[in-house]
């Protein structure tokens, strides 16, 4: 699926719409260049969940957890992880395959790790249809059974 979105209230409730939709143990897999609006789509998943408290970008933490949603929500930044081993110290399969939503921004970075059943999203900027505008694809969420 592909769509596009032309400032960043439709970005996040795209982002949202999916928020309501996930079930427990999915993994989405986020991916596009800085400033694409990564963040922006991952406050409306986390609005989609119910998660009320402000999601910002875990980029020196690796990850944030949110437990006041409908369901547990781990928000992983990887764009600092120099080696996968990281991922290990902090106990990612446990989110990866436990009972939560995990949201991986940068995740092209651990393709190795991550499972095989999951959901893509794509988000690139053209900056010829203008400084907001976005195409964002989404790829697996009928493997999730959507």
């Amino acid at each position: 699926m592909e769509t596009e979105t032309f400032c960043a209230e439709e970005t996040f409730a795209l982002g949202k719409k999916i928020g309501e939709m996930v079930q427990a143990g999915m993994v989405l897999s986020l991916i596009g260049d800085l400033g694409v609006g990564k963040t922006i789509f991952t406050q409306g998943v986390a609005a989609g969940l119910g998660i009320t408290e402000p999601v910002n970008s875990p980029t020196f933490t690796i990850m944030q957890i949110y437990e006041e949603g409908r369901l547990p929500f781990y928000h992983f930044d990887v764009y600092r992880i120099g080696d996968p081993e990281e991922m290990e110290e902090i106990g990612y399969e446990d989110y990866f395959y436990g009972n939560g939503v995990c949201l991986v921004e940068w995740a092209d970075l651990i393709e190795e790790l991550l499972p095989a059943d999951l959901c893509t999203i794509r988000i690139k900027k053209d900056l010829e249809k203008g400084f907001d505008y976005r195409k964002i694809s989404i790829e697996g969420l009928e493997v999730q059974g959507f």
